[in-house]
């Protein structure tokens, strides 16, 4: 769908009565009307015959527009009709992540083929060619510019320069979901039902008191993870609330072998570990049930949000979920392509697969 249904156009004052000189912008226009970039581009290029922009929706585009001035900029209409059929993509990593190992290495690849597939090259950018701080400025982000659109990647994002190119109109694509950023296209994972899913898993085999175990870390992913196991375990009729979820920083120095046998002795069974680029609180879980002379899934069941880290790809294979890598990069590209062209685009959450795993079981009876 293209239009978001929201009120009426917000009452404001004109730029003469504000005394602005700059141009309004098509973001500006798409506020006042309450729609998204996407239909105010379409309605005032005239692509919006045969959308699903009712004529409504376009009349409130084009009072928006009248009423702040705006006229289409003839530099930028130039610009966006030169393409070059490039897409980048930023990492806001020291160097691009390319090693078969790293988890964003199957991003990647999906990205690479629905490029292929659509007649697109790939720019890589990334911060190593812009040197250390200085990765996320406004120096380092304006050479994206040399492609048609952008793809960026990362847990943090510079929200004030990415807040910038929307503004500006640039194409731009987050691998991930980021709400906070009004007008930012993104795809991303369901996260939120995944994780409520391994907790009915979890409960179905008899677990009471479950705990989830996350870095402390306010990245949308560990958001929708701690959402989704705590609406799981509202679900299933089981405690949650803060005491069901330990949120630490150093989950090496804090998941003890002291800590796991206490939660036991409250009755906890189940531990639920979310996944993250270093793998902190599953490596942290594993070590800590180790060192205190225990075993899963005999004396505690343990649950992963996502996919083990590959190094540890020799354990047993972790109950869980596995993250669609490979179809969201090439949903960050379908995305990508569309803003180039000035249409509407709008990608579903990708599915993740539930994942049955050998590290979870009955609890351990009780003498």
């Amino acid at each position: 769908m293209v239009e978001q249904p929201r009120k009426g156009p917000r009452r404001g004052r004109t730029p003469a009565a504000t005394g602005r000189t700059s141009r309004p912008r098509q973001a500006e226009v798409a506020r006042l009307a309450g729609v998204s970039q996407a239909t105010v581009s379409l309605v005032l290029s005239a692509k919006a015959q045969g959308s699903a922009i009712s004529d409504e929706t376009r009349q409130r585009v084009l009072d928006a527009a009248r009423s702040l001035g705006y006229v289409p900029d003839p530099a930028a209409q130039r610009l966006a009709a030169a393409r070059n059929n490039l897409l980048g993509v930023y990492s806001f990593t020291a160097t691009f992540p390319t090693d078969v190992e790293h988890s964003y290495y199957p991003f990647l690849v999906g990205v690479e083929r629905e490029a292929a597939a659509r007649g697109y090259d790939l720019v890589l950018f990334t911060g190593s060619s812009s040197g250390g701080a200085k990765a996320a400025g406004p120096e380092a982000l304006n050479r994206v510019r040399l492609a048609d659109g952008c793809l960026f990647l990362g847990r943090h994002v510079p929200i004030a320069e990415l807040k910038r190119m929307v503004a500006d109109g640039f194409p731009v694509v987050h691998l991930g979901r980021r709400e906070e950023l009004e007008g930012l296209s993104w795809v991303g994972a369901d996260y939120v039902s995944a994780s409520s899913e391994v907790v009915r898993h979890l409960a179905s085999l008899g677990h009471r008191r479950i705990v989830l175990v996350r870095e402390d870390d306010d990245a949308p992913a560990s958001t929708d993870r701690q959402r989704g196991f705590l609406e799981g375990l509202e679900a299933a009729g089981l405690p949650g609330g803060s005491e069901a979820v330990f949120r630490c920083a150093d989950p090496r120095r804090e998941v003890t072998p002291e800590r796991l046998r206490s939660w036991l002795a409250e009755g906890v069974t189940a531990f639920v570990a979310e996944e993250t680029d270093t793998g902190g609180a599953w490596r942290a879980l594993r070590t800590a049930v180790e060192e205190a002379g225990l075993s899963y899934p005999d004396d505690l069941s343990l649950a992963l949000l996502g996919s083990p880290p590959s190094d540890l790809a020799g354990d047993p294979q972790p109950t869980g979920f596995d993250v669609p890598r490979h179809q969201l990069g090439a949903a960050a590209v379908r995305m990508l392509a569309a803003l180039v062209a000035g249409e509407a685009a709008e990608e579903p959450l990708v599915t993740c697969a539930f994942r049955a795993g050998a590290t979870t079981g009955s609890p351990p009876a009780r003498p």
